[in-house]
């Protein structure tokens, strides 16, 4: 199983605040396991922290602001979607001042520190949310909307549209998360003409210029406004009737706005609290749809917090019920496994199929078959003594035996026809021969059962 990451080392990057203008430094240092992303504002009093996510953030106007007890940090989007596309997923961020540094309005310069400083793998195991059917998310008022669906890893489709005869359509998407250093770390936020006048008016781009966007001219205006624009932004005058781009270095790709955008999307979405595994297909998004899919997808989770593994019946499985028959001492009617699907040195997946022709249904009950609670128990241990015994060399040579059973709910029956999928972690190392562990019993992707096991490991005589 992947296992959770961090930095080797921590990096600084300086520069000025996009709406302050502020000259600010971020900080990006290691974070335990199990941390996630946090941002402490180092220049107040207290160096309150704040929780990067989604339910948190409170404006979405021109970029991401995070907020916590009147506290507040902006443009975090930029280094949110270096760090999720690096596989971090502990870092703690401090910052000197109310937002991060704009750089040159991409992520290009996290990436590059990043690689510089290095990743380390922790022991936590990386908790991924599996995407299991479609998910959607439409605004329609503007026409934006954001849609996953389930795939085997992270990847991304965006389209943007606008009014424009610059950029009326434009598409961009990433396979891989491998590719963003090079495909969209490096593209830059984007502006157009029209609106720079009310976003200085609002005091939103007091440190904005051509050095940290890109800006768009595609709607014709007066010689003379177009001139007085420039002298704010410290530039040459341009050709009113000359429409285009207004930049101090080249687009780096003909679709960079459509890039930035997807970069944007990761960036927010990181805000998630959890990586997830799935197919993101975004029409028109902007930070505001951007954070309503975000905290639509925490209450996801958090309605599946545990979620079933998932099981492809035509793949060989890892143990079948003659090698479970090798390791444990059960037999029919008694042996519950039918095989194991998934094992790993913290986790073990097994399966059972319940037939109608099972002895227990006899007496449990002959009108209404229902598997009896002690039995879906008893599944669980025997799953989790295939664990234990995963962990020696020569299982054959040793046998699971349970101390103790606590917590134990049922949250649903199983009758006939019914697939269970069990589950269980270790909750601590094994030590001297002793387990504890947490299973799950599943039908679907509904919990049926739970509990907390004991459990020791023995020499056979």
């Amino acid at each position: 199983m992947l296992k959770q990451k961090t930095l080797k080392d921590s990096f600084s990057l300086r520069g000025k605040g996009l709406h302050t203008g502020l000259d600010l430094t971020v900080t990006f240092n290691p974070a335990p396991d199990n941390h996630g992303y946090k941002i402490q504002r180092i220049d107040l009093e207290e160096q309150p922290i704040i929780d990067a996510v989604a339910d948190n953030v409170i404006e979405t106007t021109r970029g991401t602001v995070l907020a916590k007890n009147g506290v507040k940090v902006s443009t975090v989007e930029h280094g949110m979607a270096a760090l999720y596309a690096a596989g971090i997923d502990n870092c703690l961020i401090q910052v000197n001042g109310p937002e991060f540094p704009i750089l040159d309005g991409s992520a290009i310069s996290y990436v590059e520190e990043i690689e510089k400083v290095g990743i380390v793998e922790q022991a936590a195991v990386k908790d991924f949310y599996i995407i299991k059917h479609k998910i959607e998310f439409k605004d329609e008022e503007t026409g934006s909307s954001i849609m996953v669906l389930p795939d085997e890893d992270f990847s991304l489709n965006v389209l943007i549209s606008y009014d424009s005869k610059i950029i009326p359509n434009q598409y961009a998407t990433l396979d891989s998360m491998n590719d963003f250093s090079k495909e969209i770390a490096a593209s830059r936020t984007f502006v157009f003409v029209r609106e720079i006048e009310p976003l200085l008016s609002a005091g939103l781009i007091k440190g904005g210029d051509l050095d940290n966007a890109i800006v768009i001219y595609e709607r014709q205006v007066s010689q003379e406004k177009l001139d007085a624009l420039a002298d704010v932004m410290k530039v040459p005058h341009k050709d009113a009737n000359q429409l285009g781009y207004i930049n101090h270095k080249p687009l780096v790709w003909d679709n960079e706005p459509a890039r930035h955008k997807l970069l944007d999307i990761i960036g927010d979405l990181a805000l998630i609290g959890k990586p997830i595994k799935g197919r993101i297909i975004a029409t028109r998004p902007g930070h505001t749809i951007n954070n309503k899919f975000a905290r639509q997808m925490r209450k996801e989770i958090r309605k599946h917090e545990i979620q079933a593994p998932g099981y492809n019946c035509n793949e060989a499985p890892i143990m079948d019920v003659n090698r479970i028959r090798e390791l444990l001492p059960h037999r029919y009617p008694f042996l519950l496994v039918d095989k194991i699907i998934e094992v790993g040195p913290n986790h073990i997946v097994g399966v059972k199929n319940v037939t109608v022709n099972e002895p227990f249904f006899q007496g449990h009950f002959p009108q209404e078959p229902v598997m009896p609670g002690v039995l879906l128990v008893e599944a669980m241990a025997q799953t989790g003594g295939l664990l234990v015994l995963n962990s020696v060399d020569e299982p054959e040579r040793y046998s699971t035996y349970f101390m103790k059973i606590d917590g134990v709910k049922f949250r649903q029956k199983v009758v006939p026809g019914d697939t269970l999928i069990f589950k269980l972690e270790l909750l601590a190392p094994i030590r001297r021969g002793i387990s504890t562990m947490k299973g799950y019993v599943f039908v679907g992707e509904t919990v049926a059962c739970e509990a907390e096991f004991m459990a020791q490991i023995v020499k056979n005589k």
